[in-house]
């Protein structure tokens, strides 16, 4: 099969992509709004960036009727967020934070999770994420317009918090203990338990 994007509705190839580009991770945003009110919601477009500066992006797609999400207007009123990572035991909280809550409801009461005060920016962290990520929008680039068009949010990590049960002997995160979920297409999510390793690449 050929799929010329052209040819199709946004629709139909953000229905391709997402089962094409599999397992993604998942950033837990965390987000607060000019008059207080703490948001958060779940995006698999997410990857991190580069290293010098520590950078990752997040890449939310606009609503049904083309309106960018509480997310994205609380980013480039703020400018500040932080992405938590979702292991296992969390997926029925995130899943229930992507329900599309009206901007004057926060997420964390009806998902169960505890909001934390992070150390360098206004929006918390949530408490139970083994990993967080207190970030600062470095650049946000409009992609399209309208329904399933997208913001590239890229964001410099100003701090990491590492719980330390995930660490193992070496104090390097221990992906067992972790245990991160990833998106699939449609309804289905991937464990990342069931691992191999392959050695450095060499020149025959």
């Amino acid at each position: 099969m050929q799929v010329d994007p052209e040819t199709r509705t946004p629709g139909e190839i953000y229905s391709l992509m997402i089962r094409a580009i599999a397992p993604r991770p998942i950033a837990w945003v965390s987000t607060r709004s000019p008059n207080g009110l703490d948001n958060l919601a779940p995006f698999s477009y997410f990857n991190g960036v580069c290293s010098s500066p520590a950078a990752l992006s997040i890449s939310p797609v606009n609503r049904g009727d083309g309106t960018k999400k509480d997310t994205v207007r609380n980013i480039e009123a703020t400018r500040q967020f932080v992405v938590n990572i979702v292991p296992f035991s969390l997926a029925e909280k995130m899943h229930q934070t992507s329900a599309d809550y009206p901007p004057d409801e926060s997420e964390f009461l009806d998902a169960g999770v505890t909001p934390i005060d992070s150390f360098k920016v206004g929006p918390p962290r949530v408490l139970e994420s083994p990993i967080q990520f207190e970030c600062e929008l470095l650049q946000m680039i409009p992609i399209g317009e309208g329904p399933f068009a997208a913001n590239l949010i890229v964001g410099k990590i100003l701090l990491m918090h590492i719980n330390d049960s995930i660490l193992d002997a070496g104090s390097k995160i221990d992906p067992e203990l972790l245990d991160a979920i990833g998106r699939m297409g449609g309804l289905e999510y991937a464990r990342t338990r069931d691992r191999f390793g392959l050695p450095r690449a060499i020149i025959p």
